[in-house]
């Protein structure tokens, strides 16, 4: 498909910041090659900070953390939405050889205090917003003695304004202090969003990042001083590596989101150069494309739009079976783009994009189809906190939808016995804060960290990523099948199916938790007539059950006679990011929702 990637302009000289020995130096280089541009900034430029202004800022901020006691080695903790003073904090910190590490702001107070009393930090950056949250963690262990508040003053605390003014004292040296910090220093935490029980701390070293930047630099060849977007969690790697960190490789400019919902007015505000996200925002993104296609008005521009995409879809699928599209079909593309692709990309502020990614959890074949389809050629990666982010990716050139693409430059993997995929290189994690026995768990005695994930290898060396080796259904009958198959055909099954937990292990079939996507609930509420969208009002909706239970059956069309859906419950509640359901990135939380759900659950087996 003609588009963004196959023309783009030659890439530029390959960034000095990837010869870099620590981020600190990394961020020296790229902050002295580009002190004009604009480095940080708010949708509409409510913010904006220039490289130049950014570097000050942090020589300031790492002033005053100096004054407070900071010293390397030392812990700042960071309770913050997006917004450019994480990235000013979190880089003087980093300067001063001290760990900084961020925690989801959707925590509770309980949940902090086990973060505080982990890492043992004795600053804490804090918006005024979580500041009770805090103080209540606070209040339950750690060792806190500095609260700096973002948005108001507040009693024994500091303002940021404050912190930048502190003095020193005369023993501080802010150049000595960033050139004397090692590659095998820490760099961060990331804490894991504890699925499967409490938080392990992954630590991350300096050398770690540094080989990251230099692997995906070698695959994908990032534009330097592109625009990016931040609006996944700082806690959360996939932000860290992709935006604040890739920001000091290859001199991005930032514009920082705080409200995931508003990302797309994000989008069209920056036009970014680079932008990548959980299929969450990838397959909400192609449901509001349908329904606008549906809802235009102008009938032969609705149907022009369609037989475009269906072209598109045809000329996606020959390729990637290996087939050449035929010449009618390819120049029938060539004008499908000129006139209706590259035209929704500007509509959308993709016009610029180059780069385009996604991970994090499985995505639908389809999902990845439409997007190349029309000019958006999405880049599967797979990854994890403990190897730094990005293990593999699908190279730009070489699109194999439905694989996670080969390990990247200097990251070797194999698969064990049982299919598991393990993974060795420079990436993988210093080990886990304080538990010395999950480290030697996870990491074996020749390196290879055990990912948990379950993976096969195609002929050309591309890895697909099955399931989570201890997420696997077992039914009574000891056949095994990977729940993430099945709630992705469920999900595609229907627009009403937001989420969908398949539910199997040891039993005698299988059964699903669905709940319906608030989205697409209004409008069918809207077409059936239905005066309340809200889902305790559609769950008992027979119409919505009669919709429901056709997506199950078109699911059920795709899977194998074992592992279809016999019954479904439809819940009357909604699952948000980082509740009790899902991660901060929409992945299930499996045990807490089968615990949670085990009446409803233990119904759907009733006289089995």
């Amino acid at each position: 498909m003609e588009g963004a990637v196959k023309t783009m302009p030659e890439h530029a000289a390959r960034p000095r910041a990837l010869e870099a020995a620590t981020m600190c130096e990394a961020f020296q280089l790229t902050a002295a090659e580009r002190p004009d541009q604009v480095a940080l900034r708010t949708i509409a430029d409510g913010v904006s900070i220039t490289f130049a202004e950014y570097a000050e800022r942090v020589r300031r901020l790492a002033a005053g953390l100096h004054a407070l006691g900071i010293r390397p080695g030392d812990t700042v903790g960071l309770l913050l939405t997006n917004r450019p003073e994480f990235h000013l904090v979190d880089t003087a910190a980093m300067h001063l050889g001290a760990t900084p590490f961020s925690v989801y702001n959707t925590s509770s107070a309980e949940q902090i205090a086990y973060l505080l009393g982990d890492a043992e930090n004795r600053v804490f950056v804090v918006e005024a917003a979580f500041l009770e949250c805090a103080r209540d963690a606070i209040s339950q262990g750690g060792r806190v003695e500095h609260l700096v508040v973002l948005d108001a003053t507040a009693e024994d605390s500091l303002t940021l304004e404050e912190l930048e003014l502190a003095e020193p004292g005369p023993d501080f040296d802010f150049e000595a202090s960033w050139r004397a910090v090692q590659p095998q220093d820490l760099l961060t935490l990331i804490y894991t969003s504890g699925t499967t029980g409490p938080p392990k701390g992954v630590q991350l070293t300096h050398a770690n990042e540094i080989a990251q930047c230099r692997g995906i630099d070698a695959v994908s060849h990032p534009r330097p001083g592109g625009s990016i977007i931040s609006f996944l969690p700082h806690a959360h790697i996939a932000d860290r590596g992709l935006s604040h960190y890739a920001q000091m490789t290859w001199g991005h400019t930032v514009t920082c989101c705080p409200d995931v919902t508003q990302v797309f007015a994000h989008v069209a505000d920056v036009r970014p150069t680079f932008f990548g996200g959980v299929p969450r925002i990838w397959e909400k993104l192609k449901a509001a494309l349908e329904a606008g296609i549906e809802a235009e008005p102008d009938q032969p521009k609705a149907d022009a739009t369609r037989q475009a995409i269906e072209l598109g879809l045809r000329k996606v699928r020959l390729e990637q079976q290996g087939e050449p599209a035929p010449d009618q079909l390819r120049e029938a593309c060539e004008r499908a783009e000129q006139a209706v692709f590259s035209k929704i990309r500007e509509r959308l502020g993709l016009e610029r994009c180059e780069l385009y990614f996604i991970g994090a959890a499985p995505c639908p074949l389809e999902v990845l189809e439409f997007f190349a389809a029309i000019g958006i050629p999405i880049c599967e990666v797979w990854g994890m906190s403990e190897i730094t982010s990005v293990g593999t990716i699908v190279p730009p050139e070489n699109l194999r939808l439905g694989t996670v693409g080969p390990p990247l430059p200097g990251v070797e993997t194999r698969l064990a016995e049982d299919g598991e995929l393990l993974i060795r290189g420079a990436t993988v994690m210093a080990g886990y804060r304080n538990q010395p026995e999950k480290t030697a768990e996870t990491i074996d005695a020749d390196g290879w960290l055990h990912t948990g994930d379950i993976a096969v290898l195609d002929e050309a060396g591309f890895l697909k990523i099955i399931d989570r080796k201890k997420e696997l259904i077992i039914n009574a009958a000891g056949k095994n099948m990977s729940p993430a198959n099945i709630e992705q055909q469920l999900k595609q099954g229907s627009p009403l199916i937001g989420q969908a937990i398949a539910i199997g292990d040891g039993r005698p079939y299988n059964v699903a938790l669905i709940v319906l996507d608030p989205d697409a609930s209004g409008p069918f509420a809207q077409q059936h007539g239905l005066a309340d969208a809200s889902p305790e009002a559609m769950a008992r909706e027979p119409a919505v059950i009669d919709e429901v239970r056709a997506g199950v059956e078109r699911a059920n069309s795709h899977l194998s006679r074992v592992e279809q859906i016999k019954r479904f419950k439809v819940l009357a509640n909604d699952w948000p990011a980082a509740g009790d359901e899902l991660t901060p990135t929409m992945k299930l939380k499996r045990k807490p929702i089968s615990s949670k759900y085990a009446a409803e659950i233990e119904a759907l087996y009733a006289g089995a």
